[in-house]
């Protein structure tokens, strides 16, 4: 399923380019045609990214962006070792559960950083979508980004702490109405909800976004980067006990019946009849 072991990237195969320039390590991803379509690779090579990033004096601040006219479009349905099997539906679920435990520590060694990130996000930004860009301690949005976490829709929870990420910006009833009802939010309801730092037109958000990575750049490294940690310990001071019980709840889930009936229904386009097994 996932390749722990290797910490290459094969030429062809990168979901993600890191460049570094003047202060700032620019973080792309790299696959427009897919809308940047997130996967268990995706997740590795966040990992082999992080580690990049983390002890290079050369880097102090990140901007992470997107090419083409989305900034993930969620889950990429396509990708090899999205299924995971196992010999019963214990041993299945077991799987997911490990797996899951696996993402969550690419995704906490990213946002915890001691280089601070910030995301430019236009177009979709739609399950992982949505949630990699809450991995970033200050988010942009072009006026053209909508943001959702469609899971529930399609039979799984919500599994790499999105919701919870919401709760901690605009309060745990707006990361229920999203979470349980999908609904999408337009870029300037984001906004309104903090869940973005700033709106922009979809022409200047590249502009805007290295903008502000520069000023962080031109700021004082470890006062920045003690700032970051002050603020992310108040902050997710619960995060960690909350993920434990993503990763068990997103297992069960994702071995379940109603995901199969979810994806099937999706691709029917015709509404989903979930049995709750």
């Amino acid at each position: 399923m996932i390749n722990t072991t290797d910490p290459t990237i094969a030429p062809g195969e990168e979901r993600m380019r890191l460049d570094v320039e003047d202060g700032i390590g620019v973080l792309t991803l790299c696959r427009p045609d897919k809308l940047n379509g997130w996967s268990w690779e995706s997740s590795r090579q966040l990992g082999i990214m992080a580690e990049r990033i983390r002890f290079d004096d050369a880097i102090r601040v990140v901007l992470l962006r997107a090419e083409g006219r989305a900034f993930c479009a969620g889950i990429d349905v396509t990708a090899p070792g999205g299924n995971i099997s196992g010999r019963s539906g214990a041993e299945r679920t077991r799987n997911y559960y490990e797996g899951l435990r696996w993402m969550h520590e690419r995704f906490r060694n990213f946002a915890r950083l001691p280089q601070p990130v910030v995301a430019a996000v236009q177009g979709y930004a739609l399950g992982f979508g949505f949630e990699l860009a809450l991995l970033a301690d200050i988010r942009i949005a072009a006026d053209n980004a909508v943001f959702a976490l469609p899971e529930a829709q399609l039979g799984v929870a919500v599994d790499a702490g999105g919701d919870m990420r919401i709760a901690r910006e605009a309060g745990a009833g707006w990361a229920k109405y999203l979470a349980l009802t999908g609904r999408r939010i337009d870029a300037a309801t984001a906004e309104r909800l903090n869940l973005v730092q700033q709106l922009v037109p979809v022409d200047d958000l590249d502009k805007t976004a290295r903008s502000i990575a520069a000023d962080i750049a031109a700021n004082a490294p470890l006062a920045v980067q003690g700032i970051k940690r002050s603020v992310d310990s108040y902050a997710d001071a619960a995060l960690d006990t909350a993920l434990a019980q993503t990763a068990l709840t997103a297992a069960v889930t994702l071995a379940s019946e109603d995901i199969t009936e979810g994806y099937s229904a999706k691709a029917a386009k015709r509404s989903a009849l979930f049995e709750g097994k």
